[in-house]
């Protein structure tokens, strides 16, 4: 092409043309009368050298086939041209080619008449000459490219074969035509450009700036009915002095390099917006809006009802599933229509659904396609696609297309279905770990709250507990477990089985958390040396924070340790809010530190709320925001508890659950009835026994209880006579009327007393024994300045009951 743009190259005329290539006349007997400029050129002889001598000069006469005469000479022009070899005058040999016509001419008396013109020119420039034409040829009668030539008046002039063949009407029928009306509903779809045709082809002759590859979209008249796509480009036409002719466009129908394009473009799509969740009804909704409306008007999806639940899915052994629509979308919904919500949907026999249920494959009906979801060749459910609109057919790429999107879809729906399946198994865990149920207290009134994780995170490992204690005392208990999932949960299920074990033995909340911390760390140890070190993490116990406290509602004091975990809101009263000054310790697992207790005394009607760091901590607040929004909440402190969880949830989750797990426990103290508590101070002396029987037979007859006489005098007397016997200092005797009778005998002495069989010969030992008989429960708690033996009794069944705490 870049030779064509030379001034010779747009010179359409061939080498043989007269104007332009050697010509010699002859007479009737081949005698040269007549030499051109251009022969001298090309063959190096002056007219005054070869006029007057015959052809064979320049011509051989070997080479020089042809009639003598002129009256055999042929009477029309030589179509074509012939290859010869000529002499120069310097007698080198030239391939040439060379063709010749006939001339008519009057002929005056005595004069030489020519016969015929022979025109002469290099053979291989005349190649090159029908070459190009070859190509023109072949660009108006056999180019796949539509090619059209429009005036100024943008009216067509010409069209080649495949420009009329896409017009489907002879040449005569359009010429004239302009190209909007050839196209009338087809439109340019590449940005930047005006959308008609006559529209860019003005900008064309205005401009004389070519325009390439322009994607128009429009229906074929030839074809009715169906969209096709052509690459276009238009540039101007102008003669040899710069007159504007017209504009030449050039059209290649490309419908199914667009349409392969468009199905990548889908997949590509598919690809970023399918499965952006684990949430198999969001998955299934997100491929209908990728398939609607670019490849159908109507996409519907249903899920085999196993697997929405999260189960595996199992095989139909010749019983059809029962089937669920999770999500449908159409053409005509808007963009922000609401999810359908799901039901339950039954194919009836003969259905293109029906059919590819029983099958297990792909069914195509005249305008719709059903596709299975499989994972793992199970069926999962099934993808409806329907087209409204022509064509409704879809072809071999579609379907392949159809099935890619469908595969797809099953791998990320199988995905959420495994999330879902534990998910609903951590849950289920979770739930079963944390306590269902409060039972009252004497010593606090308790609200809890707990918000699991959302189901982008999974399942959290917070918990909270209530845990009653030895005369009336509550453990209040909060931790949080790193991570999420059934580990997680596991883990916390694990921890807080020990606490409550921990707790049943009266540890104070240090020496409760120290014990804890061996334990986690420990089992991290016992991990690292099972598995090596190339195993991975540690147990995810490992860096759990822990929050226990004691409260005492006799004595009114609240004793506090933690690991690592916010230290709790204390709100008095007065409705004066504090957090505790409460040395932090390190997380579970972690060494290094000791853990301190912090004991205060609370009044009566106390708010304490403990919680883990997901309620107040979230991805747009700081921890001291959150706390701040916790402590305004609770500085409304009258309000009932509940109101009080419900509120506090309402103000620091307000659009739900956040990405970690949310626990609130709020307890508000109370105060046993002076009524209830009866103390004695007695000698270390074999004496205390029975002054002990004495004072507490006594006070039973006055609380109405002379039922329980006998066994407590009983336990009194084996209590006392074991602390004077192996401990030393004053004893102290009490007596607590609550939701049981509780007695209890403390000494200065560390040493615990041991439940055992005593042998025949033995003195001693059966007085244990025997209480273990008479009471329920009993147990030892010790404190800095020895140990406490306890016993619980139940109330007689008329007994009425005893007045409730103060608070």
């Amino acid at each position: 092409m870049n030779a064509w743009n030379a001034a010779g190259g747009a010179d359409f005329r061939g080498p043989l043309d007269v104007t332009r290539a050697a010509t010699a006349v002859l007479d009737a007997r081949d005698v040269v009368i007549g030499w051109s400029p251009a022969a001298r050129r090309l063959l190096g002889y002056r007219p005054e050298d070869i006029i007057g001598r015959p052809l064979e000069t320049f011509l051989p006469a070997a080479e020089a086939a042809g009639p003598p005469a002129a009256e055999q000479l042929p009477q029309t022009p030589l179509s074509g041209s012939e290859p010869r070899t000529a002499r120069h005058r310097d007698g080198r040999l030239l391939r040439v080619a060379i063709t010749s016509c006939p001339l008519s001419v009057t002929q005056d008396a005595g004069e030489t008449a020519p016969a015929r013109l022979l025109t002469v020119t290099e053979l291989e420039a005349q190649r090159v000459w029908e070459s190009q034409q070859a190509m023109l040829h072949g660009l108006a009668t056999e180019s796949p490219v539509g090619l059209g030539i429009y005036d100024t008046e943008l009216r067509l002039t010409w069209a080649n074969t495949a420009f009329v063949q896409e017009i489907g009407l002879p040449l005569q029928d359009f010429l004239g035509t302009g190209a909007d009306a050839l196209y009338p509903d087809g439109e340019f779809v590449t940005e930047g450009y005006p959308r008609t045709l006559e529209a860019v082809m003005q900008h064309v002759l205005d401009t004389g700036e070519p325009v390439l590859d322009l994607h128009f979209v429009g229906q074929q008249p030839s074809d009715p009915g169906s969209d096709h796509v052509w690459s276009c480009s238009y540039y101007r036409l102008q003669d040899a002095h710069g007159q504007v002719l017209g504009v030449c466009e050039d059209a290649f129908d490309i419908t199914d390099r667009y349409q392969a394009q468009r199905r990548l473009n889908l997949l590509v799509e598919a690809g970023t917006r399918i499965g952006t969740t684990l949430d198999m009804a969001v998955t299934a909704r997100e491929v209908t809006e990728v398939a609607v409306p670019d490849f159908a008007s109507v996409v519907t999806v249903d899920l085999v009802q196993s697997v929405l639940e999260g189960e595996e899915p199992e095989p139909g052994n010749g019983i059809l599933p029962l089937l669920v629509r999770v999500a449908t979308r159409s053409a005509d919904d808007p963009a922000d229509a609401a999810p359908h919500r799901p039901y339950d949907i039954e194919y009836p026999p003969g259905s293109l659904q029906y059919r590819s249920l029983s099958s297990g494959g792909m069914i195509c009906g005249e305008s719709a396609m059903v596709v299975p979801l499989r994972a793992g060749g199970t069926p999962m459910g099934l993808v409806t696609f329907i087209r409204s609109e022509y064509p409704s057919l879809f072809d071999k790429g579609e379907i392949e297309l159809a099935d890619e999107l469908v595969i797809r879809t099953a791998v990320c729906l199988d995905n959420a279905r495994r999330f879902t399946r534990e998910h609903a198994a951590s849950l289920t865990l979770q739930h079963t770990l944390l306590p269902q149920h409060l039972p009252p207290q004497s010593a606090v009134d308790l609200a809890h709250r707990y918000l699991p994780s959302d189901d982008r995170a999974g399942v959290g490992g917070d918990w909270f507990d209530v845990i009653a204690l030895s005369g009336t005392r509550v453990g209040l208990v909060v931790g949080d477990v790193v991570g999420h999932g059934l580990q997680a949960a596991a883990t916390m299920g694990r921890l807080r089985t020990t606490v409550r074990a921990l707790a049943r033995l009266d540890l104070s909340p240090d020496e409760l958390l120290s014990r804890l911390d061996d334990l986690v760390g420990q089992t991290a140890e016992d991990q690292a040396a099972t598995d090596g070190p190339d195993a991975g993490p540690y147990d995810v116990a490992t860096g759990v924070t822990c929050l226990y406290a004691v409260y005492d509602p006799v004595s009114r004091h609240c004793t506090m340790a933690r690991a690592g975990h916010l230290p709790p809101a204390v709100v008095d009263p007065e409705g004066g809010l504090s957090f505790p000054d409460l040395p932090a310790g390190p997380p579970l697992g972690l060494g290094g530190l000791p853990f301190e207790s912090l004991e205060i005394e609370l009044p009566v009607g106390s708010l304490i709320g403990l919680f883990t760091n997901g309620l107040v901590e979230a991805r747009n607040r700081d921890v001291d925001e959150g706390l701040e929004i916790l402590g305004r909440v609770l500085g409304e402190h009258r309000r009932p508890l509940e109101e009080l969880c419900d509120r506090a949830l309402a103000e620091l989750l307000p659009d739900g659950p956040a990405a970690d797990d949310s626990a609130l426990l709020l307890v508000r103290t109370r105060e046993l009835d002076a009524r209830q508590v009866t103390a004695w101070e007695l000698p270390a002396e074999p004496a205390a026994a029975g002054k002990a029987r004495e004072l507490a037979t006594g006070q039973l007859r006055e609380w109405g209880l002379e039922e329980l006489s006998y066994a407590t005098e009983l336990v009194v007397s084996e209590l006392v006579t074991n602390a004077v016997r192996h401990a030393s200092g004053p004893l102290h005797l009490r007596l607590l009327r609550d939701r049981t009778l509780l007695t209890e005998v403390s000494d200065t002495g560390h040493t615990s007393p041991h439940l055992r069989y005593a042998a025949s010969d033995d003195e001693g030992g059966r007085g244990l024994f025997i209480v273990a008989q008479l009471v329920p429960r009993w147990g030892t708690r010790y404190t800095p300045y020895g140990k406490t033996i306890w016993t619980e009794q139940a109330y007689p069944p008329r007994y009425s009951g005893a007045p409730g705490p103060v608070g």
